[in-house]
């Protein structure tokens, strides 16, 4: 008789080493070298910094959620699977997952428009006209660095259009260069360090009014954007081997060991680089280089900032393509959607798509695309996500916890309050574009729901 064929899907061939690369590339990508001025500007001076200490906090006991559903629940898709199973499957579980994937739908590619607007502002560097040079499209005049931008998508979806072990190790390779221009930045400023000009604060910085902790909540919003990328390895939770033990250890490895290069890095940067200069620079990183090692250097800096733009673009594509899979392999999202790659068994289709969608992403405004990104994040996943982290424990007690949370309940009140916090300190047009994606996803929803008899038309469903 013949051998029955191996059935397609997802192939368990990251290990430990491979998943904390993707998490550390995926958190230490341009975020910090292009956020510095914006956050900077939110509070007018270095006091701002302490946006970075509230979002490492915040970071930490939110990854505490993840290190523990992803362990117990580890599968492709991440909050997909979380939202659903702690509110119910067959109940409001299957809104607020599908409401989920369809936030990715926009989310993700806002994510990789970020990094690759980044990734185009520093070539600005090596390349000064850039931004002189515009492209008009209908009645709206693109600059040439946001043209540029939006080709990097596309090149992600022809480097991830293979087999995930390939992925993997070049993760591994990405990352080298990653940890080269963290370590460049830090080791030639750690002898300059100065607490005068780090701390070098303007009159009435510390007065405790609204526009001190409006300002150091938009300060935490774009720290937040930085750290974001810890709980990426969730999403490749059925192409990991022994999910239950890395995942924890890939989460809250990279949030400490991200959180101490940040806090190097701009304390060396603003050592040598005065924050008044530092507020209206476009790549930070570079124009310190240079300060210390002349115009050459600072060229080869600019070349490791795209290095690891890339690299971090690079990881989010990956992880992201995961979820609308696993929705749609579950019947809860568009079936097409479900395809692998015949040959690579990767969600080609979902891949594609959110390469295309993050392309056109990329024509927009740097502080516009972070704004909208995080306040949909947090509106659509992280918040329901960390109430149904309680939810889950009251309606699963006896589901295998591998991992539990440390010092329980703490850091999920924490990461609870933290994103209330972020939310209600957002701009006004981050929050209605979060809203129209949370609307319009609900309205569609309802609309499949009632076409397929599912909750909440489903008799005795509510």
């Amino acid at each position: 008789m013949a051998e029955p064929k191996e059935q397609p899907g997802l192939r368990r061939e990251l290990g430990l080493v491979q998943a904390t690369a993707l998490a550390i590339t995926d958190m230490v990508g341009i975020g910090p070298f292009i956020t510095i001025p914006l956050l900077l500007n939110t509070m007018g001076g270095p006091q701002a910094m302490l946006g970075w200490l509230v979002g490492a906090i915040l970071a930490f006991c939110d990854g505490l959620v993840w290190a523990e559903l992803g362990a117990a629940m580890p599968k492709a898709g991440g909050s997909y699977n979380y939202l659903r199973e702690a509110f119910g499957p067959a109940g409001a579980g299957r809104w607020l997952s599908f409401l989920l994937v369809w936030q990715i739908i926009f989310s993700a590619p806002l994510s990789v428009a970020s990094g690759s607007i980044g990734f185009a502002n520093y070539l600005q560097y090596l390349l000064p006209g850039l931004s002189d040079r515009t492209l008009r499209v209908f009645a709206w005049q693109v600059p040439g660095v946001n043209i540029l931008a939006s080709v990097i998508p596309l090149l992600l979806v022809l480097l991830l259009y293979r087999r995930i072990r390939v992925v993997g190790n070049l993760s591994v390779v990405l990352l080298v260069g990653v940890l080269v221009g963290c370590g460049w930045i830090i080791g030639v400023g750690l002898p300059r360090l100065s607490a005068e000009r780090i701390f070098q604060f303007a009159p009435g910085a510390f007065r405790l009014n609204w526009v001190f902790w409006a300002g150091l909540g938009h300060a935490t919003l774009y720290a937040l954007y930085d750290y974001f990328g810890y709980y990426n390895v969730c999403y490749l939770g059925e192409e990991i081997r022994n999910p239950s033990r890395v995942i924890p250890r890939a989460i809250l490895f990279s949030i400490t060991v991200v959180a101490a290069l940040y806090i190097l890095m701009n304390s060396s940067i603003l050592s040598v680089v005065p924050w008044r200069e530092a507020q209206q620079s476009s790549f930070i990183a570079s124009t310190y280089i240079e300060k210390l090692q002349g115009r050459g250097a600072g060229e080869v800096m600019t070349l490791l900032m795209v290095w690891i733009g890339f690299a971090s673009v690079f990881s989010l594509m990956l992880g992201y393509s995961r979820i609308p899979y696993a929705a749609a392999v579950d019947g809860n999202f568009f079936r097409v959607f479900a395809r692998l790659h015949p040959k690579g068994d990767f969600p080609h289709v979902s891949l594609v798509t959110l390469g295309v969608i993050a392309s056109v992403f990329s024509l927009l405004r740097l502080p516009d695309v972070i704004g909208s990104l995080v306040a949909t994040r947090v509106l659509l996943q992280y918040l329901p996500q960390a109430v149904g982290f309680f939810r889950l424990r009251s309606r699963a007690p006896h589901l295998a916890r591998p991992f539990r949370m440390w010092l329980y309940p703490l850091p999920g009140i924490v990461s609870i309050l933290g994103w209330l916090y972020v939310l209600g300190t957002s701009a006004a047009k981050a929050l209605v574009f979060a809203s129209v994606i949370f609307l319009a996803g609900t309205v569609v929803y309802l609309l499949r729901a009632r076409a397929r008899v599912e909750w909440p038309f489903r008799a005795g469903s509510l």
